[in-house]
């Protein structure tokens, strides 16, 4: 497939199976997420790539919490989680780590991984568990979460995309 067609063809997915991402694959996919266009290159965002169950429960459960909804999986049933984060100090890191998110998302798709961009990690790594995670990996830093990177294989159709909005783009000539 090629670069254009996979950017067209990728959807956000929402129901996944339980098997496990082959890890060459999350670390490929991980790969194309630093090599996102980032501010002055200065590369502020990093990833947390999460394939143990047990952190990826909590980390659900405590999405779930601050979404005001406990009883559900935001992650969709994905079993791996990348997170990305993005440090405070350059003002471009909520772009840098957005487009890192984009990486992600668009390089899974090309592996026939499914994904879909899940919110409120500023929020998650605001709280103990959070800044737990990261001082147990050693990051030290004024970082803000910018969303979860969900992979898996889609238990379900592939949605069809929405139709593209009228006056999408306006011309100057």
């Amino acid at each position: 497939m090629n670069a254009i067609e996979n950017l067209i063809t990728r959807r956000s997915v929402r129901k996944y199976k339980p098997d496990m991402v082959p890890k060459d694959i999350i670390e490929k996919i991980a790969e194309a997420g630093t090599y996102a266009p980032t501010g002055m290159n200065k590369q502020v965002p990093i990833i947390i790539a999460v394939t143990n169950k047990e952190l990826r429960d909590k980390l659900s459960a405590l999405n779930a919490q601050i979404m005001g909804a406990e009883n559900i999986d935001p992650f969709y049933g994905a079993p791996v989680v990348l997170i990305v984060l993005a440090e405070k100090s350059m003002p471009t890191y909520v772009y840098d780590g957005s487009l890192v998110m984009g990486n992600l998302m668009n390089a899974a798709h090309e592996y026939g991984i499914a994904s879909c961009w899940i919110h409120r990690a500023k929020e998650e790594f605001e709280t103990e568990l959070g800044k737990q995670i990261l001082a147990d990996l050693g990051i030290e830093g004024d970082y803000e979460g910018i969303g979860h990177c969900i992979l898996g294989y889609a238990d379900c159709e592939k949605p069809e995309p929405a139709p593209r909005k009228e006056n999408y783009v306006y011309w100057i000539e």
